[in-house]
């Protein structure tokens, strides 16, 4: 499996001959993903409607392929019309061509200033099993119980209020049993992450990890 990690939370994962992205967002968008990155994919998930995970001219690129299998929620369909995904819900169990993939809960954080329509209320993360990995993509999320287990878990450390932060993506890896765990969501200069601080907890806790550069990748 590979991993290759772009801003916010998405990722693309290549395995068993698939190529699925996660989340493809508008920060730092450049012309130049469609081309080099964000090509030939062949299963597309989206974790909520906000647009540093669901950058809709990107995503109407992306399934302009045909192979291209996209999934995501109501609710992203509800707020974004241009697009015709198949809809997912929490506990759906997707089987793609030799690759299974779990919608898990997630629970996105909440302040006032998302009121008047960036309020998320449907928000999911997916579990990708390829047969010998399973890697957990836990979308915008705070720290909750699960009984879901992994072998890569790609958490957010941005903290905020909106999603977990350094201390308790720690706590998540650790209650997911991941061997190898992969922060992402920090990006958004509106909320500032200290990497630093984000390694440190993860080796006061004895987390195993690796931070990914953007555009970087990973053979798991």
């Amino acid at each position: 499996m590979r991993i290759t990690r772009f801003v916010q939370s998405c990722l693309l994962i290549e395995t068993k001959g698939k190529r699925i992205l996660i989340d493809p967002g508008e920060i730092f968008f450049e012309e130049s993903l469609l081309t080099d990155y964000w090509k030939n994919i062949d299963i597309l998930l989206v974790t909520h409607k906000h647009s540093d995970h669901c950058y809709v001219p990107a995503i109407l690129n992306i399934v302009n392929n045909p192979k291209t299998k996209f999934y995501t929620t109501l609710e992203v369909v509800n707020s974004h019309k241009e697009l015709h995904p198949d809809i997912v819900s929490v506990w759906d169990i997707l089987k793609i061509d030799g690759i299974t993939v779990h919608v898990v809960k997630a629970v996105h954080g909440f302040l006032p200033h998302l009121k008047g329509g960036n309020e998320v209320m449907e928000w999911v993360g997916y579990i990708i099993d390829d047969g010998e990995k399973r890697l957990y993509a836990t979308g915008d999320s705070l720290c909750f119980s699960t009984d879901d287990v992994c072998d890569i878990l790609c958490v957010p450390v941005c903290n905020h209020g909106l999603v977990m932060g350094p201390f308790e993506a720690a706590l998540f890896a650790k209650q997911v049993k991941a061997t190898l765990t992969i922060p992402f969501h920090y990006d958004n200069k509106k909320y500032p992450v200290d990497l630093k601080e984000v390694e440190e907890e993860f080796k006061k806790q004895n987390v195993v990890y690796t931070i990914l550069g953007y555009k970087e990748s990973i053979e798991v």
